[in-house]
């Protein structure tokens, strides 16, 4: 039985395409078989890893769920052609200095995501990056250094921008504040409130309260003593008194024939 196979045109990295192909070969099978374009790796075939991530008219696509015959018309984009303008080449070098790459079999996909967060002209926090990286696997890295790279990029495109505190990070820093003042304790009763400086009346607002200099210093952080007790090493417990009904015995001790063998 004859093939049945159709005749389909499209922009693919500048260049007008007129080829023909089954109504189920994916886009990325097209590229790679047909187009020679093999720098979209085919990894899941669901939709699920991003290997094969693709612009399918400037947005970002899963090459193996969109059918070639769907993009007739449109223009598709591929790693080859964003990497050969410069486009993400600032990106690509942040991804070699912070060893955000290894085998570099998700590497197309993972850039292609990273700079269409990139092109909104933010900088991102870290749990943005991840959330829109959550789609392209990596079996190498990690994660933590491609969010480094991505990070990096991000504020080296803002420049002095990048400097001051955006909306978020103000908010969470002022939830911070909130949350450690409400957790320090009052002042002990009577103690003094008065505050040193170099003279009498000096600004109360210009001065820090000082240490005296026989208080005990606090715990460091990462001491036993700073380690808040845990009803699993039995801090919580509180320890029973001793039984003040002893038998004889105990009262007088073991004499000394009944000693251990």
């Amino acid at each position: 039985m004859a093939e049945h196979v159709r005749s389909i045109s499209l922009t693919v990295n500048g260049d007008d395409v007129h080829e023909t192909a089954e109504p189920r070969t994916s886009l990325v099978d097209f590229l790679r078989e047909r187009l020679g374009l093999t720098g979209s790796h085919v990894g899941c075939e669901q939709g699920v890893c991003g290997a094969c991530t693709v612009r399918l008219d400037g947005v970002t696509v899963r090459g193996c769920l969109v059918l070639a015959v769907q993009c007739a018309g449109s223009r598709v984009d591929t790693i080859e052609r964003v990497s050969d303008t410069g486009e993400i080449a600032d990106l690509q070098e942040a991804f070699v200095r912070r060893n955000a790459l290894q085998c570099g079999f998700c590497t197309p996909g993972m850039l292609l995501t990273a700079q269409e967060l990139l092109s909104q002209g933010s900088v991102p926090s870290r749990e943005d990056i991840r959330a829109h990286l959550c789609g392209n696997y990596c079996r190498c890295t990690g994660y933590q250094a491609i969010v480094d790279a991505v990070e990096a990029v991000a504020r080296a495109r803002m420049g002095p921008r990048a400097s001051r505190q955006l909306p978020g990070e103000r908010a969470v820093d002022n939830t911070r504040r909130e949350n450690e003042s409400a957790s320090s304790p009052p002042p002990a009763a009577g103690g003094s409130a008065r505050l040193s400086g170099p003279g009498e009346g000096g600004s109360a607002s210009a001065y820090t309260e000082s240490p005296s200099s026989d208080a005990p210093l606090p715990p460091h952080p990462g001491s036993p003593a700073a380690i808040p007790p845990s009803p699993f090493r039995g801090g919580w417990s509180t320890p029973r008194a001793p039984s003040l009904h002893l038998d004889k015995k105990a009262r007088t001790g073991r004499p000394r024939s009944e000693g251990a063998p």
